[in-house]
């Protein structure tokens, strides 16, 4: 059965998210959360699958981004507060548990609450971002690390990142798109979308006080995270380095990496059928209930 996409404004920690939903109603959540520059668009390829499979798929716009709400200020986009907006879909829709699927800096959310709110989250799978306390001891193990990463410490700059990326046209921001995937994973008619979802008011700001709250920290105090985790890393990403998955995996009790070899960064739009596959084989089954 094909399920129709929903689209929902959905009050969360003081402010509305844009959620994108699909999906039986009962069944198990299934939380997708994206990264930078992306929106929810960016898990096309997984959506309807999930859907199809049983599961109720809830899909955000995060704070900041397309048509969510859009507070400002640097402090609005401190990691426990982006993990709380979550915590308040989950509350949202009725559930005392999601599972939890996180991308880039979707992913460091999924981390933060698979550490801080493990009786919040069901199981976490994370593509391409390792754990938040991490990515400082990936610069020392990896030195080129800091090379890959130049664009975080831009991004601390006031104002001038958004003149970047914004003028011609958003070039410097489609340039970053085709720069970090294989050529064919954007088409035209996905970049046209991703120039409106930024295009949107104080959306790339917002956008970016993502990277400027790092200065703020990245949550509390490391701990063990003791929910079962899986890792799913494109080998060929360009931005992270694939060594940072396996220091991340040490942190875990319950953890699985998998690696594939022949993507990119964008893993689950270039490797989507294997991606799937590994999303629904951790899944517990849609005869499992998720709610109370």
């Amino acid at each position: 059965m094909e399920y129709a996409l929903e689209h929902h404004q959905v009050p969360t920690n003081g402010l509305h998210l844009h959620v994108v939903q699909c999906g039986p109603a009962a069944g198990p959540l299934v939380i997708l959360l994206h990264g930078f520059p992306d929106f929810w668009y960016g898990w096309r390829k997984q959506l309807r699958v999930l859907a199809a499979a049983g599961y109720r798929v809830w899909v955000p716009d995060q704070r900041g981004y397309n048509l969510s709400d859009k507070p400002v200020g640097i402090r609005q986009y401190v990691l426990p507060t982006l993990a709380a907006d979550i915590i308040g879909l989950i509350d949202a829709a009725g559930r005392s548990q999601a599972n939890i699927i996180g991308h880039d800096w979707g992913g460091i959310v999924a981390w933060h609450l698979a550490t801080y709110h493990a009786d919040r989250v069901a199981q976490a799978s994370i593509l391409n971002v390792p754990h938040p306390t991490i990515l400082p001891l990936g610069f020392l193990r990896a030195p080129s690390q800091f090379i890959r990463s130049w664009y975080m410490f831009f991004f601390q700059l006031p104002w001038l990142p958004e003149k970047v990326i914004s003028r011609r046209n958003w070039r410097f921001g489609v340039r970053s798109l085709y720069a970090t995937s294989h050529r064919g994973t954007f088409t035209k008619a996905d970049i046209a979308l991703y120039k409106a979802a930024w295009a949107q008011p104080r959306a790339i700001t917002s956008m970016i006080n993502w990277y400027r709250a790092m200065r703020y920290g990245l949550g509390q105090q490391p701990r063990r995270v003791q929910i079962p985790v899986q890792v799913i890393w494109g080998k060929q990403d360009v931005t992270l380095d694939a060594s940072l998955a396996e220091l991340s995996v040490r942190l875990c009790d319950q953890a699985q990496p998998h690696y594939i070899p022949d993507a990119t960064h964008w893993v689950q739009l270039e490797a989507a059928d294997a991606v799937n596959a590994l999303l629904l084989k951790f899944l517990p089954q849609p005869s499992q209930p998720s709610s109370t």
